[in-house]
């Protein structure tokens, strides 16, 4: 892989600096945008109906931050922490959080791409409803290396943010495919994985579809900046983006984004929620972020469910 051809994580994680849930959300509405008529249609992910919010958050999609650790504390499914080898032959450990469904089928991978701050309660809550929509979810820490050990203690977000910055592109995509692997080797699993990802993790969902590794069947990236146009013709597998209106800086990317795939014949779908912000899934406090949130996570399980073999 020739790391030249793709976006620096570094910088993306410079860009995202800020907890999504401590953003302002701005007065407009989405950001106008020159490709408006190919937005995802294909997928609607409109609800038939509400779920009521509990204690531990809407029922059916992942629960926001706040929620996160109640939802996790009350869940039937089977999780464990795991260390997985970076690649083969590596001395080095990547600590991985894998969440089995409740099901005697076979299922296939989704790999859960952290934000800037490191593999968190709220990112392993995101795994927990994965597995109840019938994946096996694995949250790798991609941390792990350059944290120094493996650890499964939650760092803190400003220590997370000075660290991810020494996650580079390449790092990041041996991570990302020895989770999906280690995933893939288990006896309830199927040969065939995708990858979601939020905010910097989203830009690295992108980038990991650009990787294009073997048995990768499809990529959900939320509310993360696009791969360099220059890299996309080694995209093989369909890329679903999701994005909060009132996000300027990350949507300004999905035009050449649009573009350039369309050009290339390459599956990208994608869709701006009107007056939700970045980070919406994880700060749902907010009731745009949480109405965004009851329609994105649908499409999500939509997509994996239509493309994953």
């Amino acid at each position: 892989m020739r790391v030249r051809y793709l976006l620096p994580l570094a910088a993306l994680a410079a860009a995202c600096s800020r907890e999504p849930a401590q953003q302002p959300v701005a007065a407009s509405a989405s950001i106008a945008d020159p490709h408006t008529g190919h937005l995802m249609t294909e997928m609607s992910g409109a609800a038939t109906a509400d779920p009521m919010p509990t204690a531990q958050g809407t029922p059916g999609i992942p629960a926001g931050a706040a929620d996160a650790a109640a939802r996790l504390g009350a869940s039937t499914r089977h999780a464990e922490w795991v260390k997985i080898a970076w690649e083969k032959g590596s001395a080095d450990s990547l600590m991985a959080w894998v969440v089995f469904p409740e099901s005697k089928k076979k299922a296939s991978v989704v790999v859960v791409i952290h934000e800037i701050f490191g593999l968190s309660t709220w990112v392993r809550g995101v795994a927990d409803q994965l597995a109840a929509d019938g994946f096996i979810a694995v949250a790798p820490d991609l941390l792990s290396r350059v944290r120094g050990d493996p650890s499964s203690d939650e760092l803190k977000s400003d220590s997370a943010r000075k660290l991810i910055q020494g996650v580079n592109v390449a790092e990041m995509n041996k991570g990302v495919f020895a989770a999906a692997n280690y995933g893939m080797s288990l006896p309830a699993a199927k040969n065939s994985y995708g990858v979601v990802g939020y905010c910097w993790g989203g830009s690295a969902t992108f980038n990991h579809a650009v990787f294009n590794g073997k048995h990768f069947d499809g990529g959900v990236v939320y509310y993360g900046t696009s791969a360099a146009k220059d890299s996309m013709p080694k995209i093989k597998a369909p890329v679903l983006g999701l994005y909060g209106g009132n996000d300027a800086r990350v949507n300004a990317t999905i035009g050449w984004a649009d573009t350039t795939m369309r050009t290339l014949k390459k599956s990208y779908t994608y869709k701006i929620f009107d007056g939700a912000g970045h980070g919406f899934l994880r700060a749902q406090d907010q009731s745009a972020n949480l109405e965004a949130a009851k329609q994105a996570w649908p499409m999500t399980i939509a997509f994996f469910k239509k493309n994953l073999k």
